[in-house]
């Protein structure tokens, strides 16, 4: 009989103590990429060690790097011809792995990426990525659920307006200007940390771009990069992610690893519910004694509030005192987690891309499954404010995300524990 990972916590848990965030998934990945800009070994230090490092070291060792993955480092030594290919067996598995396109595209001129799969979390278009690539010269068609480009004669520098400030998109045509001939605008470009971080290593490597940070980038193409050990700056999500846990347990948790500044508006919004933040250099404090207030909260590309912490918004909701409004304006799939935590006895309306929580004292434990990343983090922590036992089911999403996600609950005072059990089975 196959058997499945779950975790289980129980709830009444305070969580006190220190807990040290790794490097940003969504910054080390794309890193990652950025190495097959140059030939030669580049190294992308503080890399969490989770499940999606480890698929993207085997995309690109597909295409023809020594990857090793050792101690929080990915040493990367890249050839002087990569492939050209990523196959969907690995691209399905991880949505990132579109970011080679830009890089594989400047480097050999022709790329073959099948479409990617990742988070069940609504739509995201790639028309941005392929758009900004036409303008600066590429040939794009698709075939069988692939994305063919070509460059004949290179890429070009070019003005480029993006209709969202998408981060993929952001990076894929950053990733691709570096190498083009002449000068890149991108204007309505992502301003995220991880955006910043991308750039920080460009730059060591050769690279040379200005506005880092803000809406509009401005890349002057050089002809050749160098290889570079570059470490990843600290993960704003998982420190999101603590800092909500802290404020909904009535806690106090010491982050480490993350720059405060990176969480801004999230963590006004948990001074607003009725916590004291501390901020620090590259750490924070978050401590709670009473029951959280309401706080209304509206997603937005950064620096707005970030959707990947929508779940622990929402959890925070469904314990505070009174009603909170949550407004989610980035993917429309993102609430697709909300029955789970209805099971959990949260009470919970949603009309389209905004969900009514009127908070309850105290949640009710309940068997449930994680239906993403966040979304398994956000459940693990709801059952924490929870009566009795809650079970989370499929948390290989939690492990794409979080690193040493039980053991650092465990050291925050959790009653929890990692366990296999047997799959459901039907009779038909």
């Amino acid at each position: 009989m196959a058997r499945v990972d779950v975790i289980r916590v129980k709830g009444g848990a305070h969580l006190t103590g220190d807990v040290t965030v790794g490097g940003a998934k969504n910054s080390a990945l794309k890193l990652m990429a950025v190495a097959l800009l140059a030939e030669g070994r580049s190294v992308v230090a503080n890399a969490p060690r989770i499940t999606d490092i480890a698929i993207m070291a085997e995309v690109l060792r597909r295409l023809g790097c020594q990857v090793t993955l050792e101690g929080g480092r990915a040493t990367i030594d890249v050839p002087a011809e990569p492939g050209s290919e990523a196959d969907y067996d690995l691209v399905r598995r991880l949505r990132a792995s579109i970011c080679v396109l830009g890089p594989l595209l400047a480097r050999r001129g022709y790329v073959r990426v099948a479409l990617p799969g990742g988070d069940m979390i609504g739509s995201r278009g790639l028309d941005m990525h392929f758009s900004g690539l036409t303008r600066m010269g590429a040939e794009i068609s698709g075939e069988h659920g692939f994305v063919i480009a070509s460059a004949p004669g290179g890429l070009r520098g070019s003005k480029i307006w993006l209709d969202f400030p998408s981060v993929g998109a952001t990076e894929n045509l950053l990733m691709a200007a570096v190498l083009a001939k002449g000068v890149t605008e991108i204007d309505n470009a992502a301003r995220e940390p991880e955006i910043v971080d991308i750039c920080d290593m460009l730059t060591s490597m050769g690279a040379h771009i200005d506005g880092a940070g803000t809406s509009t980038l401005t890349i002057e193409g050089v002809t050749e990069l160098s290889p570079v050990t570059h470490t990843t700056v600290g993960d704003r999500i998982v420190g999101g992610t603590w800092a909500f846990a802290a404020a909904m347990t009535r806690g106090d948790v010491t982050v480490h690893g993350v720059r405060p500044e990176f969480l801004d508006i999230a963590l006004d919004k948990l001074v607003t519910a009725g916590a004291t933040v501390t901020p620090g250099d590259n750490q924070f404090r978050v401590r709670m004694e009473q029951r959280p207030k309401a706080v209304d909260i509206v997603t937005l590309p950064y620096p707005g509030f970030a959707t990947d912490l929508l779940p622990m918004a929402i959890g925070l909701a469904a314990v505070a005192e009174g009603s909170s409004l949550i407004t989610e304006n980035i993917f429309d799939g993102r609430f697709m987690f909300v029955n789970e935590m209805v099971r959990l006895g949260a009470d919970i309306r949603t009309d389209g891309h905004h969900a009514v929580v009127n908070g309850r004292e105290r949640l009710s434990g309940a068997p449930v499954r994680a239906t993403d990343i966040r979304a398994g983090a956000g459940l693990v922590i709801a059952g924490l404010c929870a009566e009795g036992v809650t079970e989370v089911g499929e948390v290989h999403h939690i492990d794409r995300g979080y690193p040493d996600f039980v053991t650092d609950l465990a050291k925050l005072g959790v009653e929890v524990e990692r366990a296999d059990v047997p799959e459901p089975t039907y009779d038909f």
